[in-house]
């Protein structure tokens, strides 16, 4: 048996565009002592993310394109984000009761495309997903390793709704340093009997968790350290592993 721990990195500066995610990350745990160490698991939102790396929109700078317009005044949204949403989907999924589900350019299934308006400083900023959210975790990675010398792995999360299941949950998006699901297949359970199908989306459980102390809302606390999990360690780690086909999805 082994204690799992999550601790949020607390007291991080507003993220602004250039800014050195991995640097304050590590500088932000020193401080609270709570250093990162060997193995450690580093949960980041995206909005940060994508703020370092200056994907943020000003709605007021968008020219929507008649069809945004169209679909915006059928279902009482903004045209300019529609506008982006559409930009950044690679297909729509479903449209209905004021809401816009879409398929965006990495495979993710969820509202809006990811369109994120909260936690970005200005009324009408908005921040997409990171144009490669694996890439994304891997620079931070590898940054931490550079100042630190550990090796951790790190996720990037944001929010997205389930099919038929109320509220949100925090999912993985990103992800380097560590496999996304752990294959229990040819595993027994407790009375013998061998599991056929059974994969577990750690990285998803992971987020969740993290998200219990990172919070949605004004906590202002966008990155958690996970300490004591014992997950599978992968260069080669992307979070394509985790979607699922959608000619077998029974939802869309």
């Amino acid at each position: 048996m082994y204690t799992v721990q999550i601790i949020p990195i607390e007291n991080l500066p507003i993220i602004n565009k250039g800014d050195d995610i991995g640097k304050l990350v590590c500088e932000a745990a020193e401080k609270q002592n709570t250093p990162l160490k060997e193995e450690d698991i580093i949960v980041i939102t995206h909005v940060i993310v994508s703020r370092a790396e200056g994907n943020v929109i000003n709605l007021d700078e968008v020219v929507p394109s008649h069809f945004a317009e169209t679909i915006a005044k059928q279902y009482n949204r903004d045209a300019a984000l529609v506008e982006i949403v559409l930009r950044e989907a690679k297909s729509i999924i479903r449209m209905g009761d004021g809401h816009i589900i879409a398929e965006t350019k990495h495979g993710l299934i969820c509202a809006n495309a990811g369109i994120d308006r909260s936690n970005v400083p200005g009324e009408r900023n908005v921040a997409p997903l990171p144009e490669d959210p694996d890439l994304s975790a891997r620079r931070i990675r590898r940054r931490i390793k550079e100042i630190t010398g550990k090796d951790v792995a790190v996720i990037i999360s944001d929010t997205h709704g389930r099919a038929l299941r109320r509220g949100e949950i925090n999912v993985a998006i990103g992800i380097a340093g560590m496999k996304p699901i752990r294959d229990r297949r040819n595993e027994t359970d407790l009375f013998g009997y061998t599991l056929r199908i059974k994969q577990t989306a750690v990285a998803d459980e992971l987020c969740s968790a993290a998200e219990l102390v990172m919070g949605q809302a004004d906590e202002g606390i966008p990155a958690a350290i996970i300490r004591g999990y014992a997950y599978e360690k992968s260069k080669e780690a992307s979070i394509s592993d985790l979607l699922w086909p959608k000619e077998k999805s029974l939802f869309i």
